[in-house]
């Protein structure tokens, strides 16, 4: 297949749900495609490196783009929205009391820039009352042992934890994609992918039509993706690999949508309310 143009620097996660989506396009399977050079990089990673500028395209946290929007424009296609799979809040203890029973109690969380936090500090803003205690930012993989073992009170878990918490005894405290759906009746935006607007409109375009085209192939032949799922799966079962990708690789990857831009926007304005985010401009979302 041919390709147009130097390749973009790209940084996405090893998770299902991205290989899957990027695959066809990062192995050069989309005719007309610009070429990729991939790095891989967890979400708390690609963060930072935008909010440095680093890399043309991203996977990020919806919740960092008030931060780089100025530099990058969200593309309308390739992330991570959805219903019924939001963060999950961890405890060793089944609890009957809901968010009070959280209130001054430590929680770990995956990073302090992530659409999961906001969710959480809107959430315990609603329901824990004087607030919760220490706030503790730790590797994702590490969160269900720490809560398992004692270390913190709580955790706030995201992807394939919601289909592995009970294998470490713990129990769900609160589904906050179930308290978002309930409160605001819009999907979950969790992952966006991002580019630099420096690009120019054409090749930002050019980059959207490319990341649908690599869904639909993920779709029409989901076999082909299997090998590079697998490969970066990091051990994960493949049931779960499966599940990852049938819960957050849906109608809004392949297209945002006025539903989507609709969940971005109330979220991103219900943090900055809450002065967890600076205020989105009119037009920040709009693309290209």
């Amino acid at each position: 297949m041919t390709t147009t143009g130097d390749p973009l620097r790209i940084a996405y996660s090893p998770c299902p749900n991205d290989t899957f989506v990027f695959d066809a396009l990062a192995h050069g399977r989309i005719p007309g495609a610009p070429a990729l050079d991939v790095t891989f990089a967890d979400i708390d990673v690609t963060n930072g490196m935008a909010e440095r500028g680093e890399f043309d395209v991203l996977k990020v946290s919806y919740a960092v783009l008030p931060y780089v929007l100025g530099e990058y424009a969200l593309l309308p296609c390739g992330g991570a929205l959805g219903r019924g799979c939001g963060p999950l809040v961890l405890t060793r203890e089944a609890g009957t009391a809901g968010g009070a029973g959280l209130a001054g109690r430590t929680v770990a969380v995956p990073s302090e820039r992530s659409t999961a936090y906001l969710l959480f500090r809107l959430w315990a803003a609603d329901t824990v009352p004087g607030g919760v205690g220490e706030i503790v930012v730790m590797p994702f993989h590490e969160i269900m042992p720490a809560v398992r073992d004692g270390k913190v009170d709580a955790g706030l878990v995201i992807h394939e934890a919601r289909f592995t918490y009970q294998n470490y005894g713990l129990h769900r405290l609160a589904d906050l994609g179930e308290y978002w759906e309930d409160t605001t009746g819009l999907p979950i935006p969790l992952g966006a992918i991002i580019a630099k607007r420096s690009l120019g409109a054409d090749a930002l375009t050019r980059l959207a039509d490319a990341v649908r085209a690599s869904v639909r192939a993920a779709w029409d032949d989901p076999a082909a993706s299997r090998p590079y799922v697998m490969e970066h799966a990091q051990e994960m079962d493949p049931a779960v690999a499966d599940q990852h990708i049938g819960l957050y690789v849906n109608e809004f990857t392949a297209e945002l949508g006025d539903d989507g831009h609709a969940a971005v926007r109330g979220l991103l304005t219900r943090a900055a309310a809450e002065g967890l985010v600076p205020p989105l401009g009119p037009d920040a979302l709009d693309f290209p």
